[in-house]
């Protein structure tokens, strides 16, 4: 018996320090053949963490981009080569007017109620796959959550 609750309790272990990134309250906004994709990530490990690309079945092209204005106040969005940072136990929110996927050419008319799949591609929880809701209403940035959308990344 006591065999058994120590594996039980070292697999427990094992598990939940694998669990490295969480991708909370997704979310995209579509304009004709283009969108963003919205999202908060929680960098669940003790080592650093960065989204570094993503791709998806459903857009000709994916960018990780950034929106900031310049020193005029004019707003510009940049690509972001490097990816998105997350420091350990930290969230890294992309939002509107902030960071963001973008998704060009879209493969299909894409409306609000409709999904699009977007993999994700970290420094070190490799690749993630989450299903993103369109809702082009929303104007609020990602939640905390739950939400059904949310995936947290095991490897």
């Amino acid at each position: 018996m006591k065999l058994t609750l120590l594996a039980m309790i070292a697999m427990l272990t094992a598990f939940s320090a694998l669990a490295q990134v969480q991708v909370t309250d997704p979310y995209a906004r579509v304009i004709g053949p283009s969108g963003a994709a919205y999202f908060r990530l929680t960098n669940h490990d003790a080592q650093d963490e960065a989204l570094l690309s993503a791709t998806s079945p459903d857009a000709g092209m994916v960018m990780l981009m950034e929106s900031a204005q310049d020193a005029s106040g004019v707003m510009q969005m940049k690509g972001m080569a490097a990816g998105f940072p997350i420091k350990p136990d930290a969230d890294y929110v992309l939002g509107s007017a902030g960071a963001h996927v973008m998704l060009m050419n879209l493969t299909r008319k894409i409306k609000s109620g409709d999904t699009i799949t977007l993999i994700l591609t970290f420094q070190n929880a490799g690749e993630v796959t989450v299903t993103v809701p369109v809702d082009n209403k929303r104007t609020a940035d990602p939640g905390m959550g739950p939400t059904s959308n949310d995936v947290t990344s095991v490897q």
